[in-house]
């Protein structure tokens, strides 16, 4: 049996390395870079007006030599005309500042007779103008590799006129849920048997990673069923996740089953509560985990281990490093050992571990937003004690 943080290192070793591949702009949202993005262009291309108003040169301002032309520049003109000197042209927000003038006054300071134009204040030079390359310079490195790409960052790639992008790609995932306990929801329930949850549970959370399973299947308890199973998803998919029948019983044949398939061991048994009973192999460049059945638990050991290895493979760096320390709001004790990661209640700096932790019970998740937790070695956490908690 490994300790949590020997989990962890060796799920970094073992991680599968991230592979990339060329999406439309549009369907980049939330995927990660897998490339630095070097500007093209200028952006701005072309210095434009800032607001609707009028464009002039300062020196035939202060000369009072103004009047007004027949030039009307609207957004999207590609013809720019030239100015005439003292010439003041009208124009529109995101219209090219026409030749010969370097100056813009909103249109509410400025009063027209005819061809007179006056001035209501005092302008200054240069004012109201977006300058060419005033956001980027083109050559200039706009955002890195591994970065997120957020709505904001997307609409950033579409102004430098890029379709298309390099992202890391989503790894395809297989679930595989056993059990002969387990009736779908919405079937009839007999005594003896309960509602199959952890499907559900883990499609949402992977929905979360914004990613879906690849496939996905319900298996009894039988050694030869559960065997083609696993031989038929592992050539299939990037990661295979597998709950229920990963412990020592009589009917637990996950374990025997992996073997067969030629998976090998990374480990098995972490020391933690819950989800002791932990497994993780790898075949070729396949990463299997091995979770408990226990829905609390299958959650628990998803969170801390399954979502941080997704995002390894689509390139999020440090992707274990993902906690904040908060304040216990009362005191907390546990059996030295284990590492209990314990649903919590997360509330500005600080944090309430709440009732209900065994591991069949998802009824806590109801107020849940973090997992808290309290180190192998601790015993006595006391009211206001800084803990590791893991926002979920």
């Amino acid at each position: 049996m490994i300790s949590v943080e020997e989990a962890r290192m060796l799920l970094i070793h073992n991680l599968p390395t991230a592979q990339s591949t060329l999406v439309a702009l549009r369907e980049a949202s939330q995927r990660i870079l897998a490339e630095d993005i070097y500007a093209p262009m200028n952006v701005p291309s072309f210095d434009n007006a800032a607001m609707d108003g009028y464009a002039f040169a300062f020196d035939s301002y202060q000369k009072g030599l103004l009047y007004l032309g027949d030039h009307v520049i609207q957004a999207g003109e590609t013809k720019i005309p030239v100015l005439q000197s003292g010439e003041v042209a009208r124009i529109f927000t995101g219209a090219p500042i026409p030749e010969g003038a370097d100056t813009v006054v909103m249109q509410e300071k400025v009063s027209v007779a005819g061809k007179a134009i006056a001035i209501l204040e005092d302008a200054v030079q240069g004012t109201n103008i977006r300058r060419e390359a005033s956001q980027t310079a083109v050559h200039e490195k706009v955002i890195a590799a591994g970065n997120k790409l957020s709505p904001g960052v997307i609409g950033l790639l579409a102004s430098l006129g890029l379709p298309k992008v390099k992202v890391y790609t989503k790894p395809r995932v297989a679930i595989i849920v056993t059990g002969n306990e387990l009736v779908a929801p919405g079937d009839i329930l007999r005594r003896g048997q309960i509602y199959e949850s952890n499907a559900s549970t883990l499609v949402a959370a992977l929905h979360d990673l914004y990613t879906t399973p690849h496939l996905m299947e319900i298996v009894a308890d039988d050694p030869a069923k559960i065997k083609a199973v696993i031989d038929s998803f592992l050539p299939q998919c990037d990661m295979l996740i597998i709950t229920g029948g990963i412990s020592v019983g009589d009917y637990d044949f996950v374990q025997d089953a992996l073997a067969q398939a030629g998976v090998q061991k990374i480990f098995y048994k972490v020391k933690q509560k819950p989800g002791k009973p932990l497994y993780s192999g790898k075949k070729n460049s396949t990463l299997v985990f091995g979770l408990p059945g226990n829905p609390a638990a299958v959650l628990t050991c998803f969170y801390q281990y399954v979502a941080p290895c997704i995002k390894g493979m689509q390139g999020v760096g440090d992707f274990f490093e993902h906690h904040v320390r908060r304040r216990l709001t009362a005191a907390v004790h546990k059996k030295v050992g284990l590492t209990h990661f314990m649903k919590g209640r997360m509330e500005g700096e600080a944090v309430t571990v709440l009732s209900s932790q065994e591991s069949y019970k998802l009824d806590a998740f109801v107020a849940t937003n973090c997992l808290v937790e309290l180190e192998e070695g601790g015993q006595f956490y006391d009211k206001g004690a800084m803990v590791a908690v893991y926002p979920i």
